[in-house]
């Protein structure tokens, strides 16, 4: 049975606004950024820190627990920093809206010029500005200063409690990886392991962020590996300082 010209027009048509409504991959800025972070760290600090201390040659049960002091410490500081991090953000987007509350309360038509006069910097003509912004404000004033006078996104919100333990959660979940293999591999062979396995998680590391962000994945993955590979060899010289 065939299906009438109507059905292929409307399923045409229904792709097309897929096509044109695909979603942009900027709301997922805020936990990559923190999970990147963390398990980047994880695996970068962990394996340099337990690289370093077997260039120093003491004894496989201190190196572990050098590299367990390295995880919790680590995912402490994570989470407190990225916790700090939010509030400080959200504490300093709050007084900016409570600012301009208090303005659009007071002066509500120089409030209605002033975004006139950004739409107009953005190359709208005067009349349109001025209806846009009137529309806008009459819609959600606040909101609309927010986003085109001060600059808030609603995209760039984070919970800093949820920030927190995610930084926390991928820092430990990245430094158990080089942990465990310092955990199975005992003797010479231990440092050059570690090293080889945390530079091939970084590299897969960079690349997933890489390409969940719609970044290069060689240029993510070559970004990461370059650096953990510094961290790696700078602290193994340390090591091999105080052997």
């Amino acid at each position: 049975m065939k299906k009438p010209r109507g059905c292929y027009a409307q399923q045409a048509e229904s792709k097309a606004q897929m096509r044109l409504h695909k979603p942009h991959k900027s709301h997922r800025v805020g936990w990559l950024r923190a999970a990147v972070l963390g398990a980047n760290d994880g695996i970068v600090s962990t394996a340099s820190l337990i690289i370093g201390v077997a260039a120093a040659g003491v004894s496989h049960p201190e190196i572990m627990l050098a590299g367990v002091a390295g995880l919790v410490a680590g995912a402490m500081s994570m989470a407190a920093g990225e916790y700090v991090s939010v509030s400080s953000q959200s504490d300093t987007e709050k007084a900016y809206l409570h600012i301009e509350q208090h303005s659009l309360d007071k002066q509500y038509d120089l409030e209605i010029l002033e975004l006139t006069h950004i739409y107009e910097s953005r190359g709208v003509s005067p009349t349109t500005a001025r209806e846009v912004a009137e529309q806008l404000m009459e819609f959600d004033a606040l909101g609309a200063h927010a986003r085109d006078d001060i600059g808030i996104s609603e995209n760039g919100n984070a919970n800093p409690v949820q920030a927190a333990l995610a930084s926390a959660a991928t820092f430990a979940i990245g430094a158990a990886l080089p942990l465990l293999l310092a955990w199975v591999i005992v003797g010479e062979r231990l440092m050059l392991g570690v090293g080889l396995a945390s530079l091939v998680f970084l590299a897969l590391l960079g690349g997933i962020a890489a390409r969940a962000g719609g970044a290069s994945i060689v240029v993510g993955a070559l970004r990461v590996t370059f650096w953990g590979a510094l961290a790696m060899v700078l602290t193994a010289a340390v090591g091999q300082i105080f052997q």
